[in-house]
């Protein structure tokens, strides 16, 4: 949680922060990107470093610095500073999702295995959620956006707690320090971290038509090939990349990076059609990020117990929660510029079931086909896909929300200009100008919505063909034997 809350929230209150530091709104928009290229850069990484050091040490080494940077940031006045305590800062809390998995393929028993990996779910279905009344906590309560920043200590001192309490203290295996593909890790960070910004920026500075994109995806995309051969050809490497030979990893990681998207429609889009239709800020759309975050605390597990059933298939699991995200899709598609927070709320109850759903049987299905050993190996590779698919989905939803705006203002305007000699005496131009773009924007939004829906169906039949994995077998513990009691004894 710290992790995914020290991403999301100082990004969604980054209008707040350029206006109290005096930052061109263009300039502010590198501090985010910085912070996902740091984040990127540390996943691969960051389960070898885990075992090397001992993972309880490098585990708390990285929080206290991710929490110790958390309390300096707001202090930061200069932009470049910030920006580069923003990269650290991600390669920091970064590191702390991996370790997480790792920590649950290897300590977990089978019977709470399943648990551990709703835990693990939450990343991606209870951080982003929240962290939309976090910001509005900070900024419209609180009134002090450094709130956005402030507000990981107490979670991670608690974290820090529970690390040092509940990891056991093993060794460092430093001799692995003369092994490691280092020439991949100098490949591999600056390869990730030029895609991140290639994708991040790309809708702000249009794609191909500006040198900095080109030049950072260009570049990007041949160091992480080189990483990626390089990681392949060598011995002890840091990623296992020959585990995706296994049909369920490869189909896993395709199925998770569609589901990001999908589960983007959740919670942004309609915080943002809100912001963009009513001027709504945060505070007054945060319930729908609360009302989808907060029960996962408690549906994660009521999954994780359906999937420890033997007569449940945990590829019909996966493929009942895109559905339910698909129609919740498919009823958001339906909005004018009428509608407020309750006309969202049945779209967002669908999604309340099916994001845990969906995201705790992939895991399953894919974390089943490893050993407990090669769990670091799949550690770097998870959250590779998943950093990368949210930045594209972010991407995605944005390119797809301008072109499609950019379409129906088009199609407005020339039937508006075809009906004004008609509308004589009516609304002024100004108005009329004003109506057309509100118009394009919700028709662009429900297109948006139909598009992820699809999406969300194309992906069932992807998952119908994953390698049918049977519900783990708990064993059973025999109860104490009684005391056999003589009866003379008992007499």
């Amino acid at each position: 949680m710290v992790a995914g809350l020290s991403g999301r929230v100082p990004a969604l209150v980054l209008v707040d922060l350029q206006g109290a530091l005096g930052f061109a709104r263009d300039d502010s928009s590198w501090i985010t990107t910085a912070y996902s290229a740091g984040e990127l850069a540390a996943m691969p990484f960051a389960a070898w470093f885990a075992i090397t050091f001992s993972m309880r040490r490098f585990h708390m080494t990285m929080l206290a610095a991710a929490l110790l940077l958390a309390a300096a940031l707001p202090f930061i006045r200069d932009l470049n500073v910030l920006i580069a305590l923003r990269l650290l800062h991600g390669i920091c809390a970064g590191s702390l999702v991996p370790v997480l998995m790792m920590a649950a393929l290897r300590f977990l028993p089978t019977s709470i295995r399943l648990h551990g990996l709703a835990l693990f779910a939450m990343t991606a279905t209870l951080s982003p959620n929240v962290a939309l009344g976090l910001a509005a906590l900070s900024v419209d309560h609180l009134d002090d956006w450094r709130w956005a920043y402030w507000h990981l200590l107490p979670l991670g001192l608690i974290a820090m707690g529970m690390v040092g309490w509940g990891i056991p203290k093993m060794p460092a295996a430093l001799p692995r320090l003369k092994q490691a593909d280092w020439f991949g890790l100098l490949l591999g960070v600056p390869g990730l971290m030029l895609l991140v910004v290639g994708i991040d920026q790309g809708v702000r500075l249009d794609w191909f038509q500006s040198p900095i994109i080109v030049a950072a995806l260009g570049t990007g995309a041949i160091l992480t090939s080189l990483f990626l051969i390089s990681e392949w050809l060598h011995p002890a490497p840091f990623v296992g990349l020959a585990l995706l030979k296994r049909r369920n990893i490869w189909l896993g990681f395709i199925s998770l990076a569609g589901l990001l998207v999908v589960m983007s429609s959740a919670v942004n889009l309609p915080a943002n059609a809100l912001g963009s239709l009513h001027d709504f800020r945060m505070e007054q759309s945060a319930g729908l990020g609360l009302l989808v975050g907060l029960p996962q605390l408690i549906l994660g597990s009521c999954v994780a117990l359906l999937l420890y059933r033997r007569w449940v298939d945990a590829r019909h699991v996966f493929a009942i929660g895109l559905a339910c995200m698909s129609g919740a899709c498919w009823l958001a598609s339906a909005i004018t510029d009428e509608w407020m927070v309750q006309q969202f709320l049945w779209p967002t109850l669908l999604h309340v079931i099916g994001q845990p759903m969906a995201m705790v049987a992939m895991l399953f299905l894919v974390v089943s086909t490893v050993q407990p050993m090669e769990g670091p190996f799949l550690a770097g590779l998870v959250n590779i896909v998943r950093v990368l698919s949210t930045v594209v989905a972010g991407a995605l939803v944005s390119q797809l929300t301008a072109i499609r705006s950019r379409f129906h203002y088009e199609s407005l305007r020339d039937q508006t200009g075809n009906l004004l000699p008609h509308l004589a005496g009516f609304d002024p131009p100004g108005v009329l100008v004003e109506q057309v773009a509100k118009q394009a924007s919700v028709l662009a939004i429900a297109d948006v919505y139909r598009a992820i829906g699809l999406l969300a169906l194309l992906l069932i039949p992807l998952v119908l063909k994953f390698q049918y994995i049977p519900a783990p077998v708990v064993p059973r513990i025999s109860p104490p034997a009684l005391p056999i009691v003589q009866a003379g004894a008992a007499s």
